[in-house]
């Protein structure tokens, strides 16, 4: 893990502090873990730019036991087995797979065809699930939440390219020409390398961390 050692600890103290709050009747102990919600705040604006209160409020909208958040990205190839991606407008136009939050009520599987078709406009099939990846192991840049990588090797489908509020340019890439201003927040250079290594041989297992 490239992580701060500060950033494991509160989020840490941060996941213990949430689930104590969901599960716990006695008034001594929701005192005792609301201080520890604090700690974790303190812990994270000594060391960025974020004041303690705007942490402290972004933690008290997280109840329930604690869980990784869940992101899924696809890896679309065509015909040609080039790879779809988009520009993140959201991240200074850089560029990414499409994809983005798992949403409610709806499998994994149909949340990352969903994203393909609102952020792309092409249609995908999934083919397997490619990798699974914890994000602080991979070498992402430091996040507050912990949060589960999900990547599905798909073909596509039909549709045309389209971009969205959330992309401003859709293209295709061969393993070679993948551009450098990657948004490195969403995909790394080895997770899409791994993706074409999935697509020159789809019996390969699902990787995973």
């Amino acid at each position: 893990m490239n992580e701060p050692r500060w950033l494991t600890w509160s989020r840490q103290l941060q996941a213990i502090s949430q689930t104590g709050l969901a599960f716990t009747r006695d008034p001594y102990d929701r005192e005792r873990y609301e201080t520890l919600t604090g700690l974790a705040a303190t812990m994270l604006a000594a060391h960025t730019a974020t004041r303690t209160d705007e942490i402290a409020d972004l933690f008290h909208r997280e109840t329930g036991y604690a869980t990784p958040k869940i992101d899924v990205r696809a890896a679309v190839f065509d015909d040609r087995r080039r790879m779809l991606m988009v520009r993140e407008a959201t991240d200074k136009d850089r560029w990414t797979l499409p994809g983005g939050w798992a949403d409610v009520n709806i499998t994994l599987t149909e949340s990352a065809i969903k994203e393909v078709r609102e952020e792309s406009g092409y249609d995908a099939r999934v083919i397997k699930l490619a990798a699974v990846w914890d994000r602080a192991t991979q070498g992402h840049p430091p996040s507050v939440f912990s949060c589960a990588k999900l990547f599905f090797f798909c073909e596509l489908a039909g549709g045309e390219a389209r971009t969205s509020l959330e992309t401003s340019e859709v293209a295709w890439f061969g393993r070679d020409e993948i551009p450098a201003d990657l948004s490195l927040g969403r995909v790394l250079p080895q997770q899409i390398e791994r993706m074409f290594a999935h697509a020159a041989d789809p019996a390969l297992p699902t990787d995973f961390d």
